[in-house]
């Protein structure tokens, strides 16, 4: 897909303007009776004003003239058929589709999301809870009595029996038998969103209600709630725990002692970390670990010692955790960051994630409130009775006789029918559908059908629905064929026409005229004795490596050399230096000082062909176009509405 950015600089660049509502509008102007608008070529005169850099095109006539070549050059594009082409469909559709997603969404609910995240961001808070394994698709029976086990175990909490006994009882998580169902603390993202979301619904000392999410139902305990302490930087030196096999190691903690030693002697943390840490994945950093926050890792004595270091560099004592003994230096602090620095990276994270389901299911909803679906009441039983067994085995057919045409509903234009929604339930039954009553499944699926049908409809009527997507997209639609019309009829057209370029470059030779040139060296200093003394290592014959060994001493810089071929204008040059051969007086230039060793001159000269080519490709290049334009002037007849004109000049130079 062509880079858009290339594409909006281009419809820039071509003064390119989207469709104006045309009823009860003046014409301004029109290419072969084909109507332009006074309000299409205001909006685009205002939009693009600040844009342009040259001041001519400021001008209303000189901006008509530029606006009537764009309206030329895209009737061209349509008579040639350029918006046809499978290459100029397959790009422009491609690129609606990515700009479509911008305008499917709850912007309400989106907003929500991203402050309740922030706001889970600033606040941890730690918990407690019980499991109870089912999958997602399990039967029905299998699901109450998941159900019904956790009720259980919430009933005996309720009555006073203590969370982690009866955590490590019921729990299917396979850490409860350890922890007691304690999951530490933590934030926003720190969990799947349901279960965060019921976590941080529940007061501190409550137990939840059962809940499910995608590895069964839980109850939550939530025990304590605290503000974010931020992340940590941190490296570490880790000697692992000895193992029975490690006979004949070195005590884990003697050893690590030593190293602390050699810490306190004054050897470097990262230069121990990488000679002895035990933890091969940060030794080769000299220790440096992944930035962490409280409840982040599995060893609440590492993160204690670590949030307990106040000052960058601090070095903490030995301190033993599951996994061995560490010393622990502090990198650097992150404290949580603002709303308005953080907003971007949520809003990121919500559409990349679970919460995306949220946004996108209430934006249906309000779809299906804005086109007022009328579902026909008939359905759901009619459906309820051609379902069978065999849907749950992926084997169900739709039935021949099916009431194809029925209605189900209007949406818009368009009318949804049973044979629609037939098809929908046929690809659904592939999905790994829970086993329920078919009532309720027709319901369901009929909610699921209905929600992408509405969603699609808006997608294929955006131009309708919203005027700044309609907008956006013409001006890409035309700029896409703007951009492929002017490769084909003018760049090129200018890059084939070697014969033509031969003779544009005959005819204009004049205008490829290299200017008198010196072969020189400029010396330039902010001391005006440092650079009359190198005036006379010049006239003695010195090189500039001589002089620098002369002038720069003891480390310090006080000249510097440029070298090379210099037309009058070049930034080292004085602009009232003589070009002749030898060393010149001492100029001050540019608030310093200057001499100039001129070695050669190369007089004024016509450029060969070759050396123009750079140059000579582009003006030749814009000629192609101006004759282009010439002739479409020539092809398509342009009438001006004179009074419409004066009238447009009247009200922009008033406001």
């Amino acid at each position: 897909m062509k880079n858009f950015a290339l594409i909006f600089l281009f419809v820039i660049y071509s003064l390119h303007c989207s469709f104006a509502q045309m009823s009860n509008a003046d014409v301004l102007f029109t290419v072969d009776d084909e109507p332009v608008y006074v309000d299409e070529f205001k909006r685009v005169y205002k939009k693009n004003l600040d844009l342009v850099k040259d001041e001519t095109q400021k001008d209303i006539d000189n901006y008509l003239e530029l606006f009537i070549n764009y309206k030329l050059k895209l009737k061209e594009a349509h008579l040639l058929g350029l918006h046809e082409t499978s290459k100029y469909k397959k790009e422009f559709a491609s690129y609606r589709r990515q700009l479509a997603k911008n305008y499917l969404t709850d912007i309400e609910v989106t907003e929500a999301l991203i402050n309740e995240a922030y706001d889970r961001t600033v606040n941890e808070i730690r918990a407690s809870h019980i499991l109870i394994r089912v999958p997602e698709n399990a039967p029905t029976k299998d699901t109450i009595a998941a159900y019904n086990k956790l009720l259980k175990a919430r009933n005996e909490i309720l009555a006073g029996e203590d969370f982690e006994v009866v955590a490590r009882r019921y729990s299917e998580d396979p850490t409860a038998q350890e922890n007691g169902g304690d999951l530490g603390f933590f934030g926003g993202f720190g969990m799947v969103y349901d279960f965060e979301d019921a976590a941080y619904n529940t007061a501190v000392g409550d137990v939840s209600n059962p809940f499910r999410t995608k590895f069964g139902f839980h109850i939550v305990k939530k025990t304590d709630m605290r503000k974010s302490s931020g992340k940590l930087s941190v490296a570490h030196i880790m000697i692992a725990n000895k193992k029975e096999e490690d006979s004949l190691k070195q005590d884990p903690e003697d050893r690590i002692n030593d190293i602390h030693k050699k810490l306190m002697q004054g050897e470097t943390f990262e230069t121990l970390a990488k000679q002895f840490s035990e933890d091969k994945a940060s030794a080769k950093k000299g220790g440096l670990l992944n930035k962490f926050g409280k409840g982040q890792l599995s060893s609440s004595a590492f993160e204690d010692a670590a949030f307990g270091l106040k000052e960058k560099g601090d070095i903490s004592q030995p301190i033993n955790s599951d996994f061995g003994w560490h010393i622990i230096k502090l990198i650097d602090k992150h404290p949580v960051a603002s709303f308005e620095e953080m907003k971007s990276q949520l809003e990121s994270r919500i559409k990349r994630g679970s919460r995306s389901k949220i946004i996108t299911s209430a934006f249906k909803n309000k779809l299906k409130e804005k086109y007022d679906l009328k579902i026909n009441k008939e359905s759901v039983d009619y459906f309820n009775s051609i379902l069978n067994e065999n849907f749950y085995e992926r084997s169900w057919e739709i039935p021949k006789d099916l009431d194809s045409l029925g209605t189900l509903t209007r949406l818009g234009k368009n009318t949804l029918t049973y044979g629609d929604f037939a098809k929908y339930l046929l690809r659904s039954q592939r999905k790994s559908n829970s086993k329920k009553p078919f009532m309720d499944l027709v319901r369901d699926m009929q909610d699921e059908f209905l929600g992408d049908q509405v969603l699609r409809y808006y997608e294929d009527n955006l131009e309708e629905e919203n005027e700044e997507f309609k907008i956006i997209v013409e001006e890409y639609r035309d700029g896409l064929l703007l951009f492929d019309l002017m490769e084909s009829e003018v760049w090129n057209a200018a890059k084939k026409d070697s014969v033509g370029l031969q003779e544009y470059f005959a005819k204009n030779s004049d205008n490829y005229i290299l200017p008198t040139r010196i072969i020189a060296t400029v010396a330039s200093s902010n001391n005006e004795n440092v650079i009359k003394k190198v005036g006379k290592y010049f006239e003695k014959g010195w090189d500039e490596d001589k002089i620098k060994k002369a002038v720069n001493k003891k480390g310090k810089l006080d000249v510097i050399f440029t070298m090379g071929t210099m037309e009058r204008g070049h930034q080292a040059l004085p602009n009232d230096v003589e070009f002749k051969k030898g060393v010149s007086p001492v100029y001050k230039h540019n608030d310093g000082f200057v001499v100039v060793k001129v070695d050669g001159i190369e007089e004024s000269r016509t450029q060969s062909f070759e050396e123009a080519k750079g140059k000579l490709n582009g003006d030749f290049q814009a000629q192609v176009e101006i004759d282009w334009l010439s002739s479409l002037r020539d092809k398509f007849q342009v009438s001006i509405n004179s009074g419409a004109l004066q009238r447009v000049k009247n009200e922009i130079n008033n406001e």
